[in-house]
């Protein structure tokens, strides 16, 4: 049996040898006859005349005949960069992409492959170009590009077809560049679904490569590495192969694969690839011991309708058990264990050797536990087995292939992959405002973080974003003022259709106004204060502003006309201006002395008010009363004081939070950082704030009206679907990662809870309760806060935070780990009598039993999905692991929740018991007693209809 961990999965996955023609393997683990090697790249680069190629000396420009060509190369390349950059910034004519990042010269081609790789500079717009030192490694591990600035840095990889499926392949190798010989860990992201964590590595000059198949949904598919320690993230190479709509059945716009293996057997060197291998997946060699190696020279046949397409060179050769009585078994320990939903592994097979008269070989597999139905593979024909339902083996995965009792010949297999599933649910910013907002940075060359999807959780400065739970997100407001624009007003803000605010202001903006801009069927507020525009308000513009629907801002810029056909710009009005102005001012001049007595004689009093620096509605106290109806309506009451439902003037609902008067010192001051901390966080998930009250007597927060109340409350008392249990906890735990890396700086809530967990008339979940949050800066290489004493509730307090007094933002993870366990179960935090145990330690112990139907609150009656429900309960024990660094990150927790989400909705409608039924075409000699007692958990394909019969 061939066992491996996931390190080293690690280095058989790094480019061992991808674009190289000279490898050397260490074999470590001959006496399991696995080639699962480390890989030592030698010099291999040759340029496709066959020379050799030292990165190290640059490449002469001009020689001989040909010195003339030097200055217009130099003039070409100052005057067209971004030109020239663009137009290698596309797929060539097999639709690939490959990149050597931060490689500091020209294109090259690699010798083996004939493919050209080539620089990145036109892929990112961020990061730092390095060279590894050592001379040995050349080519795709020669260079580097880190990204020491932002947590999110992302590649944009353009001119794909919407909805088609691509192999994306990143290569990884530290080689210690930056001298201080320690690998850096950092999350890799396609687009904003999480894809791999790149951990640290120490083997000397050691590469990595993580490689995914996904349905890119636009026409464009974004790479980023988020930064997720005092570390800098880096990438070697980036690739991007197209593959046909028809292959891996498993990927789906909501489900992609993850590479962990992909092996040729029978092999003992040599990898095959492209153009072997028309999609360039890398298929490494493998030879088992206790089995016989057998091979063809002759073509093994794909069809039209080819799931995999496997190529011929990999089919050609196989392996056999010695007789029939033996099973090949092939065995993995993956190291960590990958998420949920599991692993999916596709095992190929072909008759490669003609059979004599009246031999059979007939087998079935297992993979795990479950097992398929009886498979005869097909002379010089292509097939394959895959489990359709992800699997799951705690680390330890096995599949066995074992002769059925009809069989005269022992079991085969050719080639086999393994990858893990990985979420691609969640959804990006719709397509048309990404194209206008990069066009937009592109034109006035922002350089802040502009980078990766503009509303992901990293939302763009400046933008704020509409989000919908069966939609994707859309840009609503743009604000780039003071940001140094220069030219004229792009009408590439005409596409985003969805926006309602913007604002140019106090920039340097020249030309016109573009009446375009009046087609924004949403637009409100147009603000291009401080610019030098020149013209009129052109009149679509102008019919808004008339109609009331639109407030555009102009002033303070001179050469604008403002009154249409009556053309006198600002500048002329200023002189007139100026004779009217004096007297005034004269007079005004006596009455702000008069006024300045009486301010600063108020100026103690506001202080206070001052400091909060809010910028909401400022609510009188009689009209709070007038709202509340006289506070009558008691909605909810804790050590702060009481909240009433009130109805503004607009009928708007809102709840009014009010201390009581005996509130102490730090119930106020709780109150206040509530009231400082709202003003500055927007998210979907995320109680608003619409006003407050501060006078010398009275002190409110008046937030949107949560009407059904809060989660404590449904758990208790209403019965919830497992679909509403799981959507609550996705959005709470949006909010949750929003504080923790879409704020600057962070914040740790302190406090989550089924209690602070607030729920509208759509049951659309919002966090609360901020009145104890912390914040800590990152840039300081902080990642807790410590604190003088420890707050929370019982039953959700971290213990490592109880222990430490250090506060970090596993702590909050933690809590919302025992509010998911609430939500599976129905039971809250501390069990009461006559158990007094916490949720977590009567959940653990039946589910270590694998008793999850015993765990399930319930009330819901059976109705849900086991394997989402399976899910959600690994991923609350996971958030309530002991130690911090056990415990996932909130972004994390979305993926995998996402997930589970994904999986209830897919049980609607579907007979899950019978969906993996096998074709009953390929069991035609199964030894029947056996085919009855297996499961349906497997797919087989066989890839020809017509052909070479077995004989």
């Amino acid at each position: 049996m061939v066992t491996t961990d996931r390190n080293d999965l690690r280095m058989q996955n790094a480019a061992c040898g991808y674009g190289l023609s000279g490898i050397d393997y260490e074999d470590n683990e001959k006496s399991m006859g696995a080639c699962c090697c480390l890989c030592r790249l030698i010099d291999v680069a040759q340029e496709s005349s066959g020379e050799n190629m030292d990165r190290s000396k640059p490449r002469a420009l001009a020689t001989g005949r040909s010195w003339w060509l030097l200055p217009l190369l130099l003039y070409l390349a100052a005057i067209a960069p971004a030109g020239l950059l663009q137009a290698r910034a596309q797929p060539d004519s097999n639709g690939f992409i490959t990149l050597d990042c931060g490689l500091p010269g020209p294109s090259y081609v690699d010798g083996t492959t004939n493919l050209t790789y080539h620089p990145d500079d036109a892929f990112t717009d961020a990061g730092e170009k390095h060279n590894i030192s050592q001379t040995e490694y050349k080519m795709l591990f020669g260079s580097l590009r880190s990204f020491p600035d932002g947590k999110r840095n992302c590649y944009t990889l353009q001119s794909l077809t919407a909805g088609n499926k691509y192999l994306i392949r990143a290569n990884f190798m530290y080689g210690n560049y930056d001298g201080l010989n320690k690998p850096p860990d950092f999350d890799l992201y396609i687009g904003v679904n999480f894809w791999q964590t790149v951990d640290g590595w120490t083997q000397e000059g050691a590469a990595l490569t993580w490689e995914a198949i996904v349905t890119v949904p636009d026409n464009f598919v974004q790479v980023c590495l988020v930064k997720t320690s005092d570390t800098t993230p880096f990438i070697s190479g980036l690739e991007l192969r197209p593959l046909k709509s028809s292959m891996y059945p498993q990927v789906n716009a909501t489900q992609g694969l993850s590479f962990l293996r992909r092996y040729n057997l029978g092999v003992t060197d040599n990898y095959v690839r492209y153009p072997d291998d028309p999609y360039d997946r890398v298929w490494f060699p493998q030879k088992i011991d206790e089995t016989t190696v057998i091979s063809t020279d002759k073509m093994v046949q794909n069809s039209d309708k080819d799931e995999f397409e496997v190529p011929s060179k990999v089919m050609q050769t196989a392996i056999i058990s010695h007789n029939a009585s033996d099973n090949i078994i092939l065995g993995w320990s993956l190291t960590p264990d990958p998420p949920p939903p599991g692993c999916i592994f596709i095992l190929y097979f072909s008759e490669i050797e003609p059979l004599p008269d009246k031999a059979v070989r007939q087998f079935y597999t297992k993979i795990n536990d479950e097992v398929g139905q009886d498979y005869m593979p097909r002379y010089l024909q292509s097939g394959a087995i895959f489990n359709k339902n992800p699997q799951r083996g705690n680390g330890q995965y096995t599949a066995t292939i074992k002769a059925t009792a009809s069989s005269t010949l022992p079991p085969i297999i050719n080639a086999y992959e393994l990858f893990f599933v990985i979420s691609t649910a969640k959804f990006g910013t719709e397509s048309q405002d990404v194209s206008a907002i990069t066009a937009i940075k592109i034109k006035y060359r922002v350089t802040k973080n502009w980078t990766g999807d503009p509303c992901d959780s990293f939302t763009w400065t400046g933008l704020r974003c509409r989000s919908a739970i069966s939609a994707r997100p859309r840009i609503t407001s743009v604000n780039m003022s003071f940001s140094s624009l220069n030219g004229d007003i792009s009408p590439t803000f005409a596409n985003l259709t969805a926006v309602q605010y913007i604002n140019l202001s106090y920039n340097n903006l020249t030309g016109t106004i573009p009446d375009v801009l009046s087609q924004l069927p949403s637009l409100t507020t147009l603000d291009l204060t401080g610019n030098n525009l020149s013209g009129s308000i052109p009149p679509g513009l102008r019919k808004k502003i008339q109609d009331g629907v639109l407030k555009i801002k102009y002033d303070n810029n001179p050469n604008l006309c403002t009154h249409g056909d009556s053309c006198t710009t600002t500048k002329e009005k200023s002189r007139l201006g100026i004779y009217i102005a004096v007297p005034v001012a004269v007079t005004l001049l006596v009455v702000s002395v008069i006024v300045l007595v009486f301010l600063l004689k108020r100026k103690r009093k506001d202080d206070a008010h001052s400091s909060l620096q809010l910028q909401n509605r400022r609510f009188t106290y009689k009209e709070l009363e007038m709202a509340t109806k006289n506070f009558r309506n008691v909605i909810g009451q804790g050590g702060f004081g009481k909240v009433y439902h009130g109805s503004l003037e607009d009928d708007t609902q809102v709840a009014v939070k009010m201390p009581s008067k005996s509130s102490p010192k730090q119930v106020m001051e709780q109150f206040l950082m509530e009231a400082q901390i709202l003003t500055r966080i927007h998210h979907k998930n995320l109680i608003s704030l619409i006003g407050y009250c501060k006078d010398e007597k009275h002190v409110a927060l008046v937030y949107e009206y949560m009407s059904k109340g809060n989660l404590e409350y449904h758990i208790k008392e209403q019965n919830l679907t497992w679909r509403q249990r799981v959507q609550i906890a996705l959005e709470s735990a949006q909010g949750l990662e929003y504080l923790h890396k879409g704020c600057n700086p962070p914040l740790i809530h302190r406090d989550v809870k089924t209690a602070n967990i607030l729920l509208n008339e759509k049951l659309e979940a919002k966090v609360a309760d901020f009145g104890i949050s912390k914040a800590f800066n990152l840039d300081k290489c902080s990642t807790y806060v410590s604190t003088e004493n420890v707050v929370g509730t019982r039953g959700y307090l971290d213990p490592e935070y109880h222990a430490t007094m250090r506060l970090t933002r596993k702590s909050d993870v933690f809590s919302f780990g025992v509010v998911l366990l609430e939500l599976i179960t129905g039971k809250p935090a501390i069990l009461p009598a006559p158990d007094f145990i916490s949720i977590i330690q009567w959940t653990s112990r039946r589910l270590r039993c694998g008793e999850i139907e015993s765990v399930v609150d319930e009330r819901m009656n059976g109705d849900h999905d086991i394997n989402s429900i399976w899910k959600a309960a690994n991923v609350a024990r996971d958030c309530t692991a002991p130690t911090s660094t056990e415990r996932p990150t909130m972004t994390d927790v979305v993926a995998q929740l996402q997930e589970c989400l994904v999986l209830e909705e897919a049980r609607a409608g579907v007979d899950t018991g019978n969906s993996g039924d096998l074709n009953s075409n390929y069991s035609t000699n199964a030894n029947t007693a056996n085919a009855s007692q297996r499961s349906a958990a497997f797919e087989m394909v066989e890839m020809m209809d017509t052909g070479p019969a077995t004989r």
